[in-house]
């Protein structure tokens, strides 16, 4: 290695925001890349594009065709996943977009490489030994912005194996538990786990220290991925045990079920947990699971392929993820190319998903706007250029599982959306925000005040979800979320019923200003209606935990909350709710608003200048007990 801090550097740039089991795949991908690359007579060169690119780590392989400056001509190897021409004949709904039946396209071999070239001059570091996990998490470390320093703790808690068991726990463990530092402790104690760790197979495929997700190279996931497949027929293949086969067979057939079936926290959603990270470091493509998975289909049904759905769960849970996921690919680098009232369309991956946002102000305190269920970032339409106008940066994202972003196969809680909007305000926004949230938006909101009270400057909330009870006790529960019959079945109908009473549903929350329930808000809901993915979203509506309430969660931070409350909401008794505000939560701050349940898009106008105001407020008295300090 020509410069430790140097590849240190580009890793570093690259894994920030990765958890440690993240950064873990991408050092074995990198050797497995490295490795393969060898084999065929060239090298891994890393080229730094540093601060002029927006993608920090580029890998390269020399190429003999040097143009007169000795600057490299790249040839660009790619396959895409539809054989689609151009975005342009891309449309906005998925089920316009499947009739177009467009083919898929079959994997490409591998492709004869040149010889590596080092003396070339635009080379910056030929990887020899591939730095060790420990090593560039102390890096890390050591050179991350004071900022980021100041919440490295809170960034912790990202890390997969959390976010996997916070799919699952009530909102009560998990305000119970942040409070007495246990959430962030592994739950996996089992003394047969413990030991597995210690000591890995080397041809298994679970290569993290967490040891609950697929990497390392690409044979070995193409293995794992064939041993998925063939899940019912209780294969036996080394690469996906963790001793050998010989020693316990019995004892090693059910630890590897028993880890799919952990990951299958609802139907088809162990493919995601166990693959989503090999297919996002590419390791092995899309192209490649989907084909195999009909392969193996054909295999099982004498070269045929059933219209009527796939014969196993495993192949249908392989094809739908991966279908989905290219979906949404479509859909972000579309929006990238866009703007839409001025506000420009941004990409921003957590945990490996799609998540659409905007950006609008060069200077001034910053504002986080939070949507509703069913909603998405524009529907703060007449919101966000206003108040940026005001002398503020305004960030606006639609929740993972809503509008444009990504809608994976998990268990939506109330806790997977705070974490979303904990990370996003570390990751992309850098700094503490006065944060906005419309109906359960709001509720997410209380609870990064809550749970995270340094990321937030202010609360505002807008007809917020959430009640008031006295009394409450923060005792700690101990059921966790689980899908049921019910819930698939009640998802389905609500699906159907929301389609086919689209117009009227949107239109009740607008009780003054029905005209701005226009048909750009109901096509755009419509629209995502048929997102695949959409359904699992809905299934959460039967499992929300509403159980901790606005006054144990705004504990503490009452002084620094707004409540505008639409008083013609007809989803709740607005003179009851503020009524209980007022009594249990004193020193919120409390605006009554003609309007219904979307007091910012019906009002718009009133609403901006309310928020402005309280802002301006809020941030003279900070810059006032500064000075006084």
């Amino acid at each position: 290695m020509r410069s430790t801090n140097g590849s240190f550097g580009c890793l570093w740039r690259y894994g920030f925001g990765f958890s440690d089991d993240m950064l873990e795949l991408l050092l074995f991908a990198l050797e497995d890349l490295k490795s393969s690359l060898k084999e065929q007579g060239s090298n891994l060169m890393i080229r730094n594009e540093g601060t002029k690119g927006c993608h920090p780590l580029i890998f390269l392989h020399s190429s003999p065709r040097i143009g007169t400056e000795g600057t490299p001509k790249l040839v660009i190897w790619n396959t895409p996943f539809y054989d689609m021409k151009s975005l342009k004949v891309l449309p906005k709904s998925y089920n316009e977009f499947k009739k177009l039946k467009l083919p898929i396209m079959s994997p490409l071999s591998s492709q004869v490489l040149p010889n590596a070239d080092l003396s070339l001059s635009w080379v910056v570091y030929v990887l020899g030994t591939l730095p060790s996990l420990e090593n560039v998490k102390k890096f890390m470390d050591d050179n991350a912005g004071t900022s980021r320093n100041r919440w490295a703790s809170i960034q912790k808690a990202s890390a997969t194996s959390e976010l996997q068991k916070a799919q699952t726990a009530t909102l009560s463990t998990v305000v119970q538990g942040l409070r007495e530092g246990e959430f962030n402790k592994n739950s996996l104690n089992d003394s047969t786990l413990e030991k597995i760790q210690r000591k890995r197979h080397v041809k298994s495929v679970f290569v993290t220290q967490c040891g609950n997700i697929v990497g390392g190279g690409t044979t070995l996931v193409l293995n794992a991925l064939s041993a998925y497949l063939r899940y019912l027929e209780r294969t036996s293949r080394d690469e996906w045990q963790e001793y050998n086969f010989k020693q316990a067979p019995r004892a090693l057939v059910q630890w590897v079920h028993e880890k799919l079936q952990a990951a299958e926290t609802r139907e088809g959603a162990s493919f995601g947990a166990l693959f989503g990270s090999a297919l996002l470091l590419g390791i092995i493509s899309r192209r490649r699971v989907y084909y195999e998975a009909i392969e193996y289909e054909k295999e099982r049904n004498a070269g045929v392929i059933s219209p009527f759905g796939y014969s196993v769960k495993t192949v249908a849970a392989a094809v739908d993820t991966v279908c989905s996921i290219e979906w949404y690919m479509l859909l972000a680098l579309k929006g990238k190319e866009a703007s839409w009232r001025g506000s420009p369309v941004r990409i921003w991956r957590w945990n490996g998903y799609l998540i659409h946002y905007t950006l609008t102000g060069d200077e001034g305190p910053a504002l986080l706007l939070v949507h509703g269920f069913g909603a998405f970032w524009s529907h703060y339409r007449d919101n966000i250029n206003n108040i940026a106008e005001g002398g503020n940066r305004v960030w606006a994202m639609t929740l993972l599982g809503f509008g444009e972003s990504e809608k994976p196969n998990i268990v939506y809680t109330e806790v997977v959306w705070a974490k979303l909007l904990r990370d996003f305000i570390i990751e992309v926004v850098g700094e503490a925000v006065h944060l906005v949230g419309n109906s359960i938006g709001g509720y997410f909101a209380a609870i990064v005040t809550c749970l995270w009270p340094a990321l937030a400057k202010s609360v505002i909330l807008l007809n917020s979800a959430g009640n008031v009870v006295p009394g409450y006790s923060d005792a700690c529960h101990s059921e966790v979320r689980e899908t049921s019959g019910a819930a698939w079945l009640g998802a389905r109908f609500l699906s159907l019923f929301l389609r086919l009473n689209i117009r009227n549903t949107v239109k009740s929350c607008y009780p003054i200003r029905s005209d701005r329930a226009d048909e750009w808000l109901i096509q755009e809901m419509l629209r995502a209606s048929y997102d695949p993915g959409v359904v699992v979203v809905l299934e959460s509506i039967f499992s929300f935990d509403l159980s901790v309430p606005l006054n144990y969660l705004l504990k503490g931070f009452e002084k620094r909350v707004l409540v505008l409350q639409g008083m013609e909401d007809p989803l709740c008794d607005s003179h009851l709710r503020l009524a209980m505000l007022r009594e249990h939560c004193e020193g919120v701050v409390i605006r009554e608003l003609n309007a219904g349940h979307c007091p910012h898009d019906e009002k718009p106008e009133e609403v901006n200048s309310i928020i402005q105001e309280w802002v301006v407020t809020l941030e003279s008295e900070v810059l006032t007990t500064s000075s006084k300090r």
